[in-house]
């Protein structure tokens, strides 16, 4: 799926990487900024509920597939894309078809809609009125929209989302196991290098490279669906 590449915004912008667009950057991937992200596991609660990650190398193993081979990797090539596009809609509704769960449908697209409500502030009005006509939308996708309406750097956008996203994984893993905020720490130290590559992976990579093949965490997520006790939604 071949996707037009978009112009950059005609509008007043921050250049890229000035601090005006890496303080809009922090403000909206700050686990302050109410996208609703900690109500959210990923299917990690499954995976910890079944055994399959129960310590801070198992997690560390979980999340390194996820970005790798998953819908980590998955997330930053629809963040590219949905940066570049002429035609955000369609990548948008590709983006909601792709998820592998309802439950991991439900978590991009309730995540992007909140991100949209509370970047309002920031949002151009084109973008505004794209993004009204859309409806709900996948969290990658308003990110790398909002991100090239706003004049930030791509790569700069996608490791940053790529940062919170795992951070936000691992903050659940130190709920679930539980792990001391040592552990989660040293466990977000490790993803490092994973990130980058990650990030450096799907610079070039086409919108037909979206696959996944972290099979056990996508079965996870739907086993949570009926899992019994529950702290996450997903």
């Amino acid at each position: 799926m071949t996707m037009p590449e978009r112009d950059k915004p005609e509008h007043d912008t921050p250049e890229p990487d000035t601090p005006g667009a890496l303080l809009h950057l922090l403000t909206w991937l700050s686990p302050a900024f109410p996208t609703g992200g900690f109500a959210y596991s990923h299917g990690l609660e499954s995976a910890v509920e079944s055994g399959g990650v129960t310590s801070a190398d198992t997690l560390r193993d979980w999340m390194t597939d996820l970005l790798h081979h998953g819908s980590g990797r998955n997330d930053a090539i629809l963040l590219r894309h949905s940066y570049r596009t002429d035609d955000l809609a369609s990548i948008a509704a590709f983006a909601a078809a792709s998820a592998p769960a309802r439950e991991l449908a439900a978590e991009t697209l309730h995540q992007g809609s909140a991100f949209t409500a509370a970047a309002r502030l920031w949002l151009p009005d084109t973008l505004a009125r794209t993004f009204a006509a859309i409806g709900p939308i996948a969290y990658p996708v308003a990110v790398g929209a909002l991100a090239a309406a706003t004049g930030i750097e791509e790569d700069a956008a996608t490791i940053a989302y790529l940062h919170a996203w795992t951070a936000n994984l691992v903050s659940a893993g130190v709920r679930l196991i539980p792990l001391g905020q040592t552990a989660g720490l040293a466990v977000q130290h490790a993803l490092e290098p994973v990130l980058h590559a990650t990030a450096a992976l799907t610079r070039n990579l086409p919108l037909d490279a979206i696959a996944s093949a972290c099979i056990v965490a996508e079965i996870a997520a739907m086993r949570h669906e009926t899992q019994y006790t529950r702290l996450f939604r997903s």
